[in-house]
């Protein structure tokens, strides 16, 4: 992302909760977070961004689709700034199909590296965009729905919306 760019965001209710988006003049994705401005401020690194709901609506309707249970992929570009085995990450990330879940191992051994859980690990919680890039889809070893920065339960809530059992 541009250090100049102009930056988008709105705020809404989601059943899991308030959900923030942060777009570019373009619609390219910056930042979506559980929470309000403020948490949202965190993932775009201290930038400003100007409330316009408008300017992140086509965002913002994908959510609600989602939470209305569509299984449509969602669409977008991402504006984030990410290291090259972030990047790849992230890739991993948005491949694991809806309903699905992947361990930390399981993303390394894809990846060409199996003994990286552990950096997967960091890599899955520096994600600024969840559920435009599905973190919580990734699961502990055992099955437990373990680091998820929004809280297990809202985890829970999501694996369960797209119907697997690891939210159970």
């Amino acid at each position: 992302m541009k250090p100049d760019a102009k930056l988008f965001y709105d705020t809404f209710e989601t059943p899991a909760g308030p959900f923030s988006i942060a777009a570019n003049e373009r619609g390219a994705i910056a930042a979506a977070v559980f929470g309000t401005y403020p948490a949202l401020r965190k993932c775009l690194k201290g930038k400003e961004a100007a409330r316009d709901p408008g300017a992140v609506l086509p965002l913002r309707r994908q959510v609600e689709a989602y939470f209305a249970g569509s299984r449509a992929p969602f669409e977008f570009e991402l504006a984030v700034e990410a290291s090259p085995f972030q990047d790849k990450v992230w890739k991993a990330l948005r491949e694991i199909p809806h309903g699905q879940t992947r361990s930390y191992g399981e993303l390394a051994r894809a990846l060409g590296n199996p003994g990286a859980s552990r950096a997967v690990g960091r890599a899955n919680g520096a994600n600024p965009v969840c559920l435009f890039v599905p973190c919580h889809r990734v699961i502990g070893a055992d099955g437990s729905l373990t680091g998820y920065a929004y809280g297990e339960e809202i985890k829970r809530k999501l694996l369960e919306l797209e119907g697997s059992n690891k939210g159970c």
